[in-house]
């Protein structure tokens, strides 16, 4: 509740008195520009490009048949109201028929991680990037083997809740960008700095004492999922480097 209070109040005072930095945040479109298009599609990552967002944020899974695409949720409902589950499915019955499309007319179908970077390359957006279920390393390997080959690796983010995951990617790619997701239940985001992993943290939870350590250990904080003004000008008042939002 006082923590509650005390955001809205640092948000209208920082609106009122401007805020200073505000044009160093990139924005970065949350599953795509998801409040108008549907959410993970190629529509949402062009949207977003359009739009001018600094960023697009991406669940990636893979298809029985290898294939990486994008979904947050584990099974993938089509047009028809048929649901299939992602893992289980391969790439070919996935695109057999549009999926579900809740915000615009145009038939979508799943989007893939290579079609997610292209957009990204195109509009100069930076990718970040949270794998869902069970990753191999070959499997992690691959992904960022394409995103190397299609795009480019300084301008990927990997995000995960998992810090023992964080760890094993970092050791395949000691270069690529890594950041912490860290809500209400996560402990121990001290653990970033032994590694250099950069924070991407819940707007409730996240405090200026912690965009102040990460800042001076040359790391990125970030702050999610940030879709009305008041959470977004108190964000611009902690200094962060990212918002994320479904909103602009």
């Amino acid at each position: 509740m006082f923590k509650s209070i005390f955001i809205t109040l640092v948000a209208f005072v920082t609106f009122i008195c401007g805020a200073p930095g505000k044009e160093n945040v990139s924005m970065i479109a949350h599953r795509g520009y998801s409040s108008k298009y549907q959410q993970n599609t190629e529509e949402a990552f062009i949207g977003a490009g359009e739009h001018g967002s600094g960023g697009a944020e991406t669940d990636v899974r893979i298809t029985k048949d290898g294939v990486l695409v994008l979904s947050h949720n584990a099974d993938i409902e089509m047009k028809d109201g048929t649901k299939l589950n992602i893992a289980d499915s391969t790439y070919s019955e996935l695109t057999a028929q549009p999926i579900k499309n809740e915000k615009t007319k145009t038939d979508l179908y799943i989007c893939t991680f290579e079609r997610y970077l292209e957009i990204c390359k195109q509009y100069n957006m930076i990718c970040f990037i949270e794998l869902k279920a069970e990753f191999s390393d070959e499997m992690i390997v691959k992904m960022f083997d394409l995103a190397k080959s299609v795009y480019d690796l300084t301008m990927c983010e990997f995000q995960s809740f998992d810090f023992d995951n964080l760890v094993r990617v970092h050791e395949l790619y000691p270069e690529l960008r890594i950041m912490l997701t860290y809500g209400s239940d996560s402990e121990g985001y001290e653990r970033c700095f032994d590694y250099g992993f950069d924070i991407d943290v819940d707007y409730k939870v996240i405090t200026k004492d912690m965009v102040e350590e990460f800042h001076s250990r040359g790391l990125k904080v970030g702050v999610w999922t940030c879709n009305s003004p008041c959470s977004r000008y108190y964000s611009y008042w902690l200094g962060v480097d990212y918002i994320e939002s479904d909103k602009y």
